[in-house]
C-alpha cells in the first residue's frame, strides 16, 4: 500500500484534454508562450529525497495509453525504489526540445525528424533510447478513400496537429516515391483527425496505439463518417521516437546516474506487461479518467498492444530494451539530408548516444516486475478483453 500511494503522489503532471490543448494553443497565440504553461522546477531537484525527472510528451496530451512503460512503474513503485520520482508533462505538441535543452524539462520524446532537426538548428539535445524502434507513424484516411498505398498520396492534402509534423511526414512520403512538395499541409489543430473523417483532408498522421484509439472513438465524428488506415511499417522502414537529454548532462556523473536509474525503472514497465499485458494495460487507463470517458477498456488494451508490439521488437530480435538500429538511422538521416530538411548530413553519432543502454538494462530488476505482474489481479473489465491478433508483445 505504501508504494501504490506513493505512485499516486509521483504523478506530478496533469494530463491535458482536447479542449484545454485548444485553449493552450490559443494562449500561445495570445503571446503568453510554452513555457507558461509548465512549472519551472530546478534540473534534477530532489523530491522527498528522490531525484526529479520531468518528461514531456510531444502530443500535447498525456490522455493516451502511449506512455504505460512509465505509469506502471509509477503505479507499481519501481521508481522509488530506483530513487526517482517523475514528473509527466503534456507539452503543447511542439517545442520540445527547447524546453529540454532550456532545463525547463529533463527529457523529451521526439520523433526523428524533431531530433534531427534540432541538433541541426544547433539545440544541444542528444537521443539515448530508442522507445520504438521501428515506423510507428500511419495514416488515417476517410473511410470511404481509394487512396491504398502510400505512393497514392501524390498531391493530396494532409492533416495534421501542427505544421511542424511536416519534419515526421515529408521523409516517410519521399519513402515511398513522393515528392513532399506535392503535398498540401492543413494545420487543423486538434479537429485534424475529424477532418478527414468528414472528407476535408485526404489524409492525416496518426501512429500506433492512436490507431486503436481513433477507432474507438470514431463514433463521436458524427453519423456517416468512417476512418481507415495506411499502416506506416508496412511501407517504411524508418526508426521513430527516441527518449533525448541534454547532451552536457552525459558529462556529469550524478545526471548519468539519474538518467539510468529512470531507464531501468521503463525496462521495469516493459517487462511487467510482457508478462501480464492486461495489467499494464489497466493500470494506465485507471491513471486517465478523461480517457475512460472515450474508449472503452477492450479499446485501450488494443491501443496499448500496438504501442507494445513497436516497443518490443529489437527485444524479441535479441536485443536490449532501449537499442539502436543503426542503418535505419544512417538510412533516415542520408533521406532528410536529401530533401534538405537538415542543412548538413548528419551521423548517427551527431544525434545518438547509446552509453545509458546496457547500464539501464543491467540494473532494472527484471524477476520483480516479472512477478509481480504475474500476482496482479485484473479487474472484471480488463479480464473480459482480449488481446489483439497479430501484435506480438
Amino acid at each position: 500500500m505504501e508504494d501504490a500511494k506513493f505512485a499516486l503522489e509521483e504523478t506530478l503532471g496533469d494530463g491535458m484534454t482536447r479542449r484545454e490543448l485548444v485553449k493552450r494553443t490559443a494562449a500561445v497565440g495570445a503571446g503568453l508562450g510554452l513555457l507558461g504553461t509548465i512549472s519551472v522546477e530546478d534540473a534534477f531537484a530532489r523530491t522527498d529525497k528522490l531525484d526529479l525527472v520531468r518528461w514531456i510528451s510531444p502530443r500535447g496530451t498525456l490522455d493516451v495509453m502511449d506512455d504505460y512503460n512509465i505509469r506502471v512503474p509509477m503505479q507499481m513503485g519501481y521508481f522509488k525504489k530506483l530513487g526517482i520520482a517523475v514528473k509527466l508533462n503534456a507539452g503543447a505538441g511542439s517545442g520540445e526540445m527547447q524546453l529540454v535543452a532550456a532545463n525547463k524539462v529533463d527529457m523529451g520524446y521526439p520523433s526523428p525528424g524533431v531530433l534531427s532537426s534540432a541538433v541541426d538548428a544547433g539545440i544541444p539535445v542528444i537521443g539515448v533510447w530508442e522507445q520504438y524502434p521501428a515506423q510507428v507513424f500511419d495514416f488515417v484516411l476517410p473511410g470511404d478513400s481509394k487512396i491504398a498505398t502510400a505512393a497514392d498520396l501524390a498531391g493530396k492534402k494532409i492533416a495534421v496537429l501542427t505544421i511542424g509534423w511536416k519534419s515526421i511526414i515529408d521523409p516517410i512520403l519521399a519513402d515511398a516515391g513522393v515528392d513532399p512538395s506535392s503535398v498540401k499541409y492543413l494545420e487543423l489543430g486538434t479537429q485534424w483527425v475529424q477532418a478527414v473523417a468528414r472528407g476535408q483532408a485526404d489524409a492525416g498522421l496518426a501512429w500506433e496505439g492512436l490507431r486503436a484509439q481513433l477507432n474507438g472513438e470514431a463514433a463521436h465524428f458524427g453519423a456517416g463518417f468512417s476512418i481507415k488506415f495506411l499502416i506506416g511499417a508496412k511501407f517504411s522502414k524508418d526508426p521513430s521516437n527516441v527518449y533525448a537529454i541534454r547532451k552536457a548532462d552525459l558529462a556529469d556523473a550524478h545526471k548519468k546516474d539519474v538518467y539510468t536509474r529512470f531507464l531501468a525503472g521503463v525496462v521495469m514497465g516493459f517487462e511487467f506487461a510482457r508478462a501480464n499485458p492486461k495489467a499494464a494495460a489497466q493500470i494506465t487507463y485507471s491513471q486517465l479518467p478523461t480517457l475512460q470517458s472515450i474508449i472503452s477498456p477492450q479499446v485501450a488494451v488494443e491501443s496499448f498492444a500496438q504501442l507494445a508490439s513497436g516497443y518490443s521488437l529489437r527485444k524479441r530480435q535479441g536485443g536490449l530494451w532501449g537499442s539502436f538500429d543503426q542503418n535505419a538511422w544512417n538510412g533516415y538521416l542520408a533521406t532528410i539530408a536529401k530533401l534538405g530538411q537538415t542543412k548538413k548530413q548528419l551521423g548517427f553519432g551527431d544525434i545518438i548516444n547509446t552509453s545509458l543502454i546496457a547500464a539501464a538494462n543491467k540494473k532494472a530488476d527484471v524477476t520483480t516486475a516479472r512477478r509481480d505482474a504475474r500476482a496482479f489481479k485484473v479487474d472484471a473489465y480488463f479480464k473480459q478483453t482480449k488481446l489483439p491478433a497479430g501484435e506480438p508483445l
